[in-house]
């Protein structure tokens, strides 16, 4: 059973507290109401800054916000869903997970979702955790990007939301540009050159945003271009996720990340050998 598992069968939100713990407490009273297995006993709150803690945190608030940011623009579309879907995949949630996420979701497009609030006590939490935050702003920008360009009411909340985590403009909007480049790549059908008996070159605005991934320009040396790759392939490596409170199930999906960051740079190498 995962670390939220046990949660889920155990205290809920009295383990935590805040903003968070009132709508984890909430979600799982509605799975209570409906005849879902209950709390069974009641462990000792945990301290600030808890492994299990942060990790119930971190799960709170990503479905949470990402319900909250799906409404923004004042309706959920079903690209915004199946994008909520695709990150409950990628987490690996067991059915009661899902539906606790499905749940949480549902608790953050409600009106009146405390959002400053949540955020303030999910920065508290993560007490220091750099990895965790930049993850939870690429899931919100994930979201934000599933049914097309980001909009004004969107950026405008996700600006919000990192100024409440102390996540500068500058750190936001590099981000944004990797996200929004991983979006475009992920569409681009783009065969490796092995598989052809003799390379071409790819279209301009997939190698832009292959760049774009790696934070880089395309002026870059190939010294730049490797040691931008191992900044990024480490930034997604499970030891540091680890260490960095993600939750299990995160960790184990961080290789689909990482072969997104390898197919962006072999996108690259393929270019510059073809030029």
């Amino acid at each position: 059973m995962s670390w939220l598992g046990k949660v889920i069968g155990g205290a809920f939100g009295f383990l935590m507290g805040g903003p968070l713990g009132a709508i984890l407490g909430t979600a799982a009273g509605h799975q209570y109401d409906r005849g879902r297995r209950g709390p069974e006993r009641l462990e000792p709150r945990l301290e600030l800054g808890d492994q299990r803690r942060v990790q119930m945190a971190f799960f709170t608030a990503t479905f949470s916000v990402m319900g909250h940011l799906a409404k923004a623009d004042g309706s959920v579309s079903p690209a915004e869903i199946d994008a909520a879907k695709a990150v409950m995949d990628r987490f690996e949630l067991s059915s009661d997970l899902r539906r606790a996420a499905i749940q949480l979701f549902t608790e953050g497009k409600k009106q009146g979702f405390p959002l400053n609030e949540a955020i303030e006590q999910f920065r508290a939490e993560c007490h220091h955790r750099y990895p965790l935050v930049r993850l939870f702003v690429e899931i919100l920008l994930e979201m934000a990007y599933a049914d097309g360009p980001l909009r004004f009411s969107e950026e405008r909340l996700l600006l919000q939301i990192c100024d409440r985590l102390h996540l500068s403009r500058l750190d936001f909007y590099a981000l944004k540009a990797r996200v929004d480049a991983e979006h475009r790549l992920a569409h681009t059908g783009h065969d490796r050159a092995r598989r052809r008996p003799t390379p071409t070159p790819v279209r301009r605005s997939a190698l832009d945003d292959a760049y774009a991934l790696l934070g880089i320009r395309s002026s870059a040396t190939d010294a730049e271009i490797k040691a931008a790759y191992r900044r990024m392939i480490g930034q997604h490596h499970p030891d540091k996720l680890l260490a960095s409170g993600a939750p299990e199930e995160r960790v184990k999906s961080a290789t689909a990340k990482t072969q997104q960051i390898r197919k962006a740079y072999e996108l690259i190498i393929e270019n510059r050998t073809v030029s």
